[in-house]
């Protein structure tokens, strides 16, 4: 069988007037069926492109065999939180893209199995590990700190998570919608940290309700994992309009504050949205504007092929009439007389020889493209907020804002670690997750 076991998901009427999980996973029978695709290679390839180095031969293997909560538990011991990397990894050009399956078909479905795995095993008791005596203050509970926090508490540290908001889950909380990942799923992994005896204080934010140096005076080691939460803009003439906004307040004020509901959050009910950009938080903003009732167009100055965003993703928001202009770049947003988005302006591009990212540069063709709209969401990248950096001399930083960590992801300072976003810049969660991983399986 050389396709993949199709997946159900929901109505296409119903996804687009509520903010349901889409993707609707596997049941046990689709499963198997699933599993029983892999061709348990000796020297499987599928683990190497694996940020937290999965045994995925063994885990589907014992699927097919009907081991349910012997394959959960088989990835747990590599991978935290199984329900959320289930979802929301970019397996296609990580573990999947490595399948060897992939060369004459589709690869196995790894990251459908995975989440199958985590939603029908019957283990939910968490293994607490004894204290060994040293404690670590982690900053931030987003991908990277709750995969540091796990891992740390399982070599026996006392872990207390510092998250600056009023909830836990970092970008996994206010950045990707409910219909993509549940909050129940990131609820769930939480609480399971919490019953191993992981504290959370909440609230507080780093440089400002306590320091980096008052942090080291409380624990014997600090784990960053902050993220990169600020939003980039254009820099283009009429950014300071309003109905422009950046894809972080927008996606904050639907997923954290619950806009859509009918809550007294206040949320730009648009008619006309306009997203830029060609990612997985494009995506995430084009089809949550799609939800609350827009007509939506997503620019991106690149083609189709080129965008960074999940291939599923890409398909999902085809499949809800988002309309994609590709190789289109804006040059100017223009208002009214109130100071009000009316339209954005756009050049459109060819795309050339590769440039120093690998990737297709783009030039303009001459050609220009108005596109009405009232409102504006800028979604093209992020970067470290410089509380942090700006609050201490404790450690170095790039010229980016990033901060500087060797192999075993220690900073310049022996007692302080850093992974995630903080470190390598806006990247995807299984990478972060992967990189707390690693800095927990160096602590000394």
């Amino acid at each position: 069988m050389n396709e993949k076991v199709k997946m159900r998901t929901l109505d296409l009427d119903k996804r687009l007037t509520t903010f349901e999980e889409v993707s609707l996973g596997y049941n046990k029978k689709e499963a198997m069926e699933e599993a029983s695709r892999c061709l348990n290679c000796k020297n499987p390839k599928c683990v190497e492109g694996c940020p937290v180095n999965i045994n995925i031969p063994r885990f589907i293997s014992l699927i097919k065999n009907d081991l349910i909560n012997d394959a959960y538990e088989e990835i747990k011991k590599a991978n935290s939180f199984p329900g959320i990397c289930g979802r929301v990894c970019p397996q296609e050009s990580q573990c999947e893209g490595k399948c060897i399956r992939g060369i004459k078909g589709e690869s196995v479905a790894i990251g459908r199995l995975e989440r199958f795995a985590s939603e029908y095993n019957t283990l939910k008791d968490e293994k607490t590990t004894p204290l060994n005596g040293k404690s670590v203050g982690v900053v931030g509970s987003g991908p990277a700190g709750l995969s540091f926090a796990s891992n740390a508490r399982d070599k026996g540290y006392d872990v207390t998570i510092y998250e600056a908001l009023h909830l836990a889950g970092g970008v996994l909380r206010y950045g990707i919608p409910e219909f993509r990942l549940p909050k129940k799923i990131v609820d769930d992994e939480i609480n399971g940290l919490l019953n191993k005896g992981v504290k959370i204080e909440l609230n507080c934010v780093i440089g400002r309700s306590i320091t980096l140096d008052e942090l080291l005076e409380k624990h014997d080691y600090v784990f960053i994992g902050s993220g990169a939460g600020l939003p980039k803009f254009m820099n283009i003439p009429g950014e300071n309009l309003s109905g422009v906004m950046s894809a972080n307040e927008f996606l904050t004020r639907v997923n954290l504050m619950k806009g859509y509901l009918d809550y007294d959050t206040p949320l730009v009910k648009a008619k006309k949205v306009v997203v830029v950009g060609g990612g997985n938080v494009a995506m995430d903003a084009a089809r949550s504007a799609k939800r609350i009732g827009a007509d939506v167009t997503l620019v991106y100055r690149r083609n189709v092929k080129a965008m960074p965003a999940r291939l599923e993703e890409i398909h999902h928001a085809i499949e809800e009439d988002i309309k994609i202009h590709d190789l289109t770049n804006p040059y100017e947003i223009v208002g009214d007389e109130l100071g009000r988005v009316k339209a954005i302006n756009c050049d459109k591009m060819a795309l050339g020889e590769p440039d120093a990212s690998g990737r297709p540069s783009f030039n303009k063709t001459g050609e220009k493209e108005t596109i009405e709209c009232d409102l504006v969401i800028m979604a093209i990248s992020n970067f470290p907020n410089p509380l942090i950096k700006d609050s201490t001399d404790l450690i170095k930083f790039t010229d980016r804002g990033l901060i500087v960590v060797d192999e075993a992801n220690f900073t310049t300072n022996p007692k302080i670690l850093a992974g995630g976003d903080i470190v390598t810049g806006a990247a995807t969660v299984i990478l972060a997750m992967g990189a707390g991983k690693k800095a927990a399986s160096n602590l000394k």
